[in-house]
């Protein structure tokens, strides 16, 4: 019989916040990650309040999420002429037990790195090996890696836990005539740039149209200067018939889209200037994968961007993932490191999620930007004649409870593993 210890494929935020999930519940782990030294990659993304909670339970309160990013005080939407469509305050602010903070993702990610090593030891994080398949049986699953050198690794335990990102060998392996990675035309040009922030101070800003905005948000405090690190998304919508070409992240020059941009300066932003600010800008495609029927096969599940990578537009894909690692860990607590506990983490997740990540194609909480566009062109002097606020307020309870941040239900949910529990 294999090893009683959980193996987990991919270094992501999702496979950290599993790993420190497990150990906080007597639960042998090993990560295993592909890149030979974890760097710290990507710009700003939001943690929901759901998933704050769940990494404040594992200990890392707010003292250490100040020191990747800062809580969130509105989220807003913004028409073209820079009238308000839509305002509402978040986190704490907004009434929920927890905060909502905008991080800079890949000093998370090292922070989870860090707090692995330290708590579950150097070795638990194994990099240079990238998860390639699995076989199992009715005892345990053994994963198959591959070195750089192009050598055949294997390695058992009691489940596995796919934390392999968009590109899952281990998905691929379960689903393999799954459809491409879907793009629905939406292009993102990424940075961040050191300026004044907007509005709150701490605000969550989308501007301008369904198929052609910006979104801003600081994800640090003002310095001495009153300079934050701002980070945004410059977005256009294009004919996406000929599909994408060319990398999934690749480093740009401005003078590729800024075009899009020029003319949009209001008196609270000038929107060229925090685009020129930018010391380097990387081009995305929106992408995401059709949802499938099971993130399960047996003594092997699928966790974050490998069972569920969806559009950014409801800034809740790191979140989700946090969220997989903590039901897992308690359906452990339930019933074991078996198929039983993965089936019941399935049955929890994936049906909701997979509508979510629907939803998000979908627009997710920036549809009342379509709805705009539908009733007025975008062009409005009162948002209320256009959508009235009882509307716009509904339109946003809908998402919340969708991606399972209604405030109510979370407020009044009990935590996902008690304090103290461990696993006999």
């Amino acid at each position: 019989m294999g090893e009683q210890q959980v193996l987990i494929a991919g270094g992501g935020i999702g496979g950290m916040a599993l790993a420190l999930t497990l150990h906080q519940i007597g639960v042998p782990c090993t990560v295993f990650e592909a890149v030979a030294q974890i760097k710290p990659l990507g710009v700003g993304i939001n943690l929901q309040p759901n998933a704050v909670r769940e990494l404040f339970d594992l200990g890392l309160g707010a003292d250490m999420l100040d020191q990747v990013g800062l809580p969130a005080l509105e989220w807003a939407l913004v028409g073209r002429n820079g009238n308000d469509i839509h305002a509402e305050p978040r986190g704490l602010k907004a009434g929920y037990h927890w905060p909502q903070y905008a991080v800079h993702r890949g000093a998370l990610q090292m922070m989870l790195y860090q707090l692995v090593q330290q708590r579950l030891g150097a070795d638990a994080v194994q990099t240079g090996l990238r998860a390639v398949g699995y076989r199992q049986t009715e005892a345990g699953v053994t994963l198959q890696l591959r070195d750089a050198a192009g050598q055949l690794h294997e390695k058992t335990g009691a489940v596995l836990v796919g934390a392999d990102g968009l590109h899952s060998a281990l998905r691929a392996q379960m689903y393999p005539d799954q459809p491409p990675i879907q793009w629905g035309g939406a292009i993102l040009w990424r940075g961040v740039t050191r300026a004044a922030p907007i509005r709150t101070g701490s605000s969550f800003v989308g501007l301008g149209t369904h198929k052609h905005r910006m979104v801003i948000y600081p994800i640090s405090a003002p310095d001495a200067d009153g300079l934050a690190t701002i980070n945004w998304i410059a977005e256009q919508t294009v004919d996406n018939s000929a599909g994408w070409e060319g990398d999934w992240n690749r480093k740009v020059d401005i003078e590729r889209f800024i075009h899009h941009f020029e003319g949009w300066n209001y008196d609270w932003l000038d929107v060229p200037a925090l685009i020129r600010g930018a010391s380097e800008v990387f081009e995305y495609p929106m992408i995401d994968r059709d949802p499938v029927p099971s993130w399960v096969d047996g003594r092997m599940a699928l966790l974050g961007d490998a069972a569920h990578v969806m559009y950014p537009t409801g800034s809740n894909g790191a979140s989700q993932a946090i969220i997989d690692g903590r039901v897992l860990g308690a359906k452990f607590l339930e019933h074991g490191l078996t198929p039983d506990a993965l089936a019941a983490y399935d049955a929890q997740l994936c049906q909701p999620v997979s509508e979510l990540v629907l939803r998000n194609r979908g627009a997710g909480p920036f549809g009342l930007l379509n709805l705009v566009d539908e009733r007025c062109g975008g062009v409005f002097d009162d948002i209320n004649s256009i959508i009235p606020q009882a509307e716009r307020d509904a339109f946003m309870a809908g998402y919340k409870a969708a991606a399972g941040f209604a405030i109510e239900r979370l407020n009044a949910s009990p935590p996902t593993i008690a304090p103290g529990a461990r696993l006999a």
